[in-house]
Parts: C-alpha cells; structure tokens; sequence
C-alpha cells in the first residue's frame, strides 16, 4: 500500500513538473515573438507605477511587434513615436527608449514622470522632437542632448530642471522651438547660443534664475516669431544691440531682471512699449521715464571760463546783479500772465465743455464750436504758457502722448454708455487716433493732490491685458480720463450679442480659451506685479474689452477710488449698502440693474466687508469663466430662477446632470475640445469656492491655463 502511494506521488510529480515546463515554454516563445524594440517599451511600462487611464491595457507581449499598441507609432515596422499626453502617468522615463533606433517623436506631457533624465535617451539619435512639459522632472540636461543633430522642438517647460543650460545644446542646428520656462535653469547662456541657435522660431526661458549677460550674437535669430521671453530671470548688463536685428514683429520681453543701462532705440526695439522692460530699475532711456545720465557731474560744467582781474571782476558782478533783475522782472511778468491767460481759458472751457459734453447725446460726430471759438481768441502761446498750471489742464501720463487738450476738444465724440459713474465717450481726433473718454462729473476741488497721487499711480500699471491710462483732466466742474480705445467692445456683449439688432456669431471655444488666459494675466500682473499689488475690486464681463484679436483688456481699473475722490459718484458706497440689505431680504430699497449685475460677481464676503482683497477678484473671474462655458447671463438666471450662477452649476452638479446641459450650445459643436473645457470647469469652481482662502491665487490659475493652452 505504502509502495503504491509512493509511486503515485511521483507521478503527480513528475506531471506537475511537464505542466510548469510547458507553461514556462509557451511564456518564453511568447516573449520571443515580440521584438527588441517592444522589449524595450516594455520596460519603459515596468517604470511607471501608475497607470489611471488604462494607456498601456493592450500592450499584449504575444505580438510580434508594437505596432498596434496604445501611443505607437511605427513606420515600415519601426518605431518612430511615442505619444501619451495628460495620461496621469506616474514613473520615470525608462533609459530603454534610448535604444529605439528610429525614434523621432516623444511627447510625455502633462504627466505625472519624475528622476531625470537618463543620458541613454540621448543615444536616440534620429529624435526631432522631446515635449516633456508639466511634469516634475529634476536634474539637469545632459550634455549628450548635443547628439540630437536632427532635434526640432524641445520643451521641458513646467519642471523643477536645475543647472546650466549645457554648451552642447548649440549642436541642435535644427532647433525651431526652445522652451525651457518655469524651471530651476541657473547659469549664463552658453557662448554661440544667438549664432548656434539661429533655425529658432519659438524662444521662451522664462521664469528660471538664469543670470550673466544676454548674448551679444542673440540678434541672429532672425526666424524668430511670436515672443523672445526672456522674462523673470537674472539676466544682467547691458541689453544688447543686436536686439534690433531680430524681426520687428517679434516681442521681446525682458521683463523682471537685472539688466542696466540705456535701451537700445534700433530695429525691433523702436517704438516698443515701457511693458517690455518693466522689473529693471536700473534701465534707462525711452520708452521708459528714467532719463539716463550722460555722465556730467550733477552741477554740470561751468558756463563761462573764469576771469580774473578785479576791473573784470567788478564788470562780471554788476552784469550778475543786472542780469537777476531782469529775470526777476520777467518771471513777475509771466506770472501775471500766465493768471490772466488761465482765467480765460477756465471760462472758455468750462463754458464749451458744459455744451459740448450735454449735446453729445443727441448730436454725435459735432465739434465742439463753443471752444473753437472761445480758443480762437486766445493767443497761440496759450498751451506753453498753462505748463505750469496745476489745474485745468491736459496732464499726459504717457511720454507717448501726442495730442493736447485743444486737439481733444476740437474731436468729433460719440456716446458709448453710461453709468452712475459718468459717461464714456468715443472720441476721434483729426489725426484718425481713437480714445475712450469718461467724464466723471462735477465735483468739489478740495481733493485735487490726492486725485493728481491716485491717477499717476493707476497711470504706471502697464500690462498688454489691462487698458492704459493715457491722461486726464481736472477742473472744478470736469474731471476726464483718457483711455486707449479698444475696438470689439466688451465681454458681455461678446457672450450674449448686444442689445441692437446686430449679426451675432457665438465664439469658439479656442477665442474663449484666449480671453480666458488675457483676464488671467492682467490680474495676476496687478496681484503680483504691479507696484502696489492692486486689487480691480469690480471684475465683470461689461468692463473686460475686446481688442482687434479677441484679446482680452481689463479696464474700469482704480475707477472706483478716482470717481470717489472726483466727487462724481456719491452712490458708490450707498449702493453697496443697498446691495446687502437686498440680500439679507431686510430692505426696502430698490435694486437697480447696475446694482442686481454687481451681486452676480461679488464674492460673499462681500456682503461683510466694503474693501475688496484679490480673492474677491479671484470669485469674480471664476463667475466670468463659468458665464464663457455655459454662455448663460447671471443676470437673466437671477431673474428667472431665483439662483445666482454659481448655485445653478452646483445644482447641476449635484444633480449629476450631463456636460452637455451646462455648455453653451455653441461649445456642443465641438466634442474634441470636452477635456479642456471640464478642466477649465474644475478651475472656475475651485475660484468660486464660498471659503475665500479655498480659492486659488491667480498665479496659479494663470500657470493651469497656460498649461492647458500649451497642450491646444
């Protein structure tokens, strides 16, 4: 019995043993089957640990080869690109992909990869493009990265990269895109980069810590296209003179660093804007207001060679002392002048002005006739003569500015809207320049230094995203501001058409997109950048103006404060009152539109407190971005349903109502763009957040939107 058991348990055994070893054998003939290169993709899955989307669910190892494999492209049976953008992936990038002799495509952005970058993916020789963006890789760029001899796009922006750029990456002849932004970079450029890099049509290395002087040859770079960002940096010395040789319409930013000196009025850099240079205090010259020294001593030379003698010196004093007193004589005279001279021009402005300004109304395209002739009478020396003069006069906040106050009221003008803060006017001068125009009301003239500090300060902001005060005007009975005019009207109007019967195109979500990434920009500049870190206080589509391009400008910004100071609107601070007594529901007071518009965008700490803070404009942009994605008037909502905006999306969410019944149906024409729309539906929600300290900066809204644009 014994015996029998024995041999059975040997057979078993010994049939176990042929099973495992066939099973091992049909493992190994299917491993065998697949060739090198998916042996090696293969152990670039094994690096990473996390896989939410299921990207890698039919790399299948029985296939001969990987073509047919999620994010592989072959061609003639080779390997030529791997693709697996905004997976979520998490790992590392595998040293294996190196070894794909035909690799020319990697793009790995918008994951979650870490470690660095293995030299070996550099012995991929034939790579033409390496989009590694918005990851958390660390290290440095290998030198090897000079291999790349084919390299044409190279975008590891939106890591924590650490080092100087390697001289080698001047061997990438090729290079037409070179981002590198938002990274750890330290270092000077390397030397050759303008005359080694000169195929570049993209260049941005901005925010990094990058330092040295900018390269003297940086002017070679003459397929540049777009921005040459070389922003947020260290970069120090002179800005060199080679700038002007790159294209004109190329913009340079130069933004935020060290650099010193006159700026160069050559080439690209004439005419450019103070926006460029902004951030290096110790820059000089036009466009910006520091004059540069031109290296004479403070007192300067002396006029006159001294004369030594005392007949010549007695005759040098008594000229001395006749010469004082004419002067003295001449300035009594002048001022003299000059108040009667004033006086007349008060009465005549103020006479016309009242005309022109109440006619307008009603006769738009009309000069202003009362002033021609009151100004006719006056001498032609009036403009130099009221230089002086603290009030009633043009005061230019831009060196840019062309025009005077004579040539202003001379303009034909056309009411554009109105508001309890006063009327805007579109003004055209002789000349074709458009302006925007606002009257801010009559008013007392006790507050006049502090309107003159408060209006020079919001003159400073300059930002490509917020419109730009150009001048203004005070009087006792007029104060005007004088903005650039932007030409496509506002946000609101945009969205929802306007009220006259006018062909209306929804936008595309791309045109959104954009507008989105402008409004984001120009408050994070005047969070972050600006000189007093500022806060708009009163965001909402009406005064976010469209540019010829649907670029978005934010405007209407410090208006509060000024048309408080100005005396021209009282019912500023009531009107708040109003608002939240309207909605604790205690209150008999009536709510006017302009009122029932500013409680669809006020944050609801609002209701507690009168002075805004930059997480009030965080609420109020996310309510503008949730107003672009469902195209639904606040307003409108409020008055059909009792729900503001915000409470009508949580509704829906809570719901767990479709995508498509909270997108305006404009949007449902195109499905391809639903990813990107529902991660910009996530950041508006995260902005409207009830908790104030929820919410995120705009820093952080600007780098998610950048980041998503990046990936169109």
């Amino acid at each position: 019995m014994e015996f029998r058991v024995s041999i059975s348990c040997q057979r078993c055994h010994l049939c176990l043993c042929l099973f495992m070893f066939l099973m091992f054998s049909v493992l190994v003939l299917h491993v065998v089957c697949l060739n090198e290169e998916g042996l090696a993709l293969l152990s670039f899955k094994a690096s990473i640990t996390e896989d939410p989307n299921g990207s890698f669910a039919n790399w299948d190892s029985s296939k001969q080869n990987p073509c047919s494999w999620n994010g592989i492209t072959c061609k003639d049976s080779r390997v030529v690109s791997i693709s697996f953008p905004k997976e979520r992936l998490l790992g590392s990038i595998a040293s294996s992909l190196g070894s794909l002799a035909s690799l020319r495509h990697i793009n790995l952005r918008n994951n979650r990869l870490f470690g660095s970058l293995p030299l070996e993916l550099f012995q991929a020789r034939g790579l033409q493009s390496l989009v590694l963006y918005g990851n958390a890789l660390s290290g440095f760029i290998p030198t090897e990265i000079g291999n790349l001899a084919f390299l044409q796009v190279l975008d590891l922006s939106l890591n924590t990269l650490t080092g100087s750029l390697p001289n080698a990456l001047i061997n990438c002849k090729r290079l037409k895109t070179l981002v590198l932004s938002h990274n750890n970079f330290t270092g000077s450029l390397p030397i050759g980069f303008g005359n080694g890099l000169n195929a570049l049509e993209k260049l941005d290395l901005s925010y990094n810590r990058l330092n040295g002087s900018i390269p003297m040859d940086i002017g070679n770079m003459s397929k540049l296209e777009g921005t040459a960002d070389f922003s947020h940096n260290l970069f120090s010395g002179l800005i060199p003179l080679s700038f002007g040789d790159l294209p004109e319409k190329v913009y340079i930013d130069l933004t935020y660093n060290n650099l010193s000196g006159p700026i160069p009025q050559n080439g690209a850099l004439v005419n450019r804007g103070p926006t460029a240079f902004i951030g290096n205090p110790l820059l000089c010259g036009p466009p910006l207001k520091t004059p540069c020294s031109n290296g004479v001593p403070p007192d300067g030379p002396a006029m006159f060679p001294t004369i030594e003698g005392g007949e010549n010196e007695g005759r040098i004093s008594k000229r001395t002392s006749m010469s004082k007193a004419i002067v003295v004589a001449i300035v009594v005279c002048d001022l003299f002048g000059i108040a009667l001279i004033a006086l007349l021009f008060f009465y005549c402005y103020r006479r016309a002005i009242a005309m022109r300004l109440n006619e307008a109304n009603g006769s738009n395209d009309k000069d202003l006739k009362a002033m021609k002739e009151c100004l006719c009478c006056m001498d032609e020396d009036s403009d130099t003569s009221s230089e002086n003069v603290e009030q009633n006069d043009l005061v230019p906040l831009d060196r840019h500015v062309k025009f005077n106050l004579d040539e202003l009221l001379k303009a034909s003008a056309f009411v554009l809207g109105k508001s309890e803060i006063g009327i805007v006017y579109k003004v055209v001068l002789d000349n074709g320049l458009m302006l925007a125009v606002r009257r801010l009301g009559e008013g007392g003239s006790q507050r006049f230094k502090e309107f003159q500090t408060e209006v020079e300060a919001v003159g400073k902001v300059r930002h490509p995203n917020i419109v730009t005060l150009r001048a203004y005007y005070w009087s006792v009975e007029e104060k005007l501001l004088i903005y650039d005019f932007i030409p496509n009207g506002n946000l609101s109007a945009a969205i929802h058409g306007r009220s006259v019967p006018v062909s209306f195109s929804p936008m595309s979500w791309a045109v959104r997109l954009k507008i989105m990434k402008g409004i984001a920009r120009g408050l994070c500049f005047l969070h972050e950048f600006s000189p007093k870190k500022y806060v708009h206080g009163d965001l909402k589509p009406n005064n976010i103006l469209l540019g010829p391009n649907m670029e978005a400008h934010i405007s209407d910004f410090g208006l509060a404060h000024l048309a408080n100071i100005a005396g021209g609107s009282p019912m500023l601070h009531s009107r708040r009152i109003a608002t939240e007594k309207t909605q604790n529901q205690f209150s008999d007071i009536a709510v006017t539109p302009v009122m029932k518009i500013e409680l669809c965008y006020q944050a609801p700490e609002a209701l507690k407190t009168l002075k805004p803070s930059q997480k009030w404009d965080v609420y109020s942009y996310g309510v503008i971005l949730l107003e672009l994605i469902s195209g639904r008037s606040p307003v409108a909502l409020l008055d059909t349903s009792d729900m503001d905006l915000v409470r009508w999306f949580q509704f829906c969410i809570e719901a767990k109502k479709p995508l498509s019944d909270v997108l305006d149906p404009a949007l449902g024409q195109e499905p391809e763009k639903e990813d990107e729309i529902i991660s910009v539906l996530k950041t508006s929600l995260a902005c409207v957040q009830y908790n104030p300290e929820s919410r995120p900066s705009m820093r952080q809204v600007t780098d998610t939107l950048e980041r998503l644009a990046a990936g169109l």
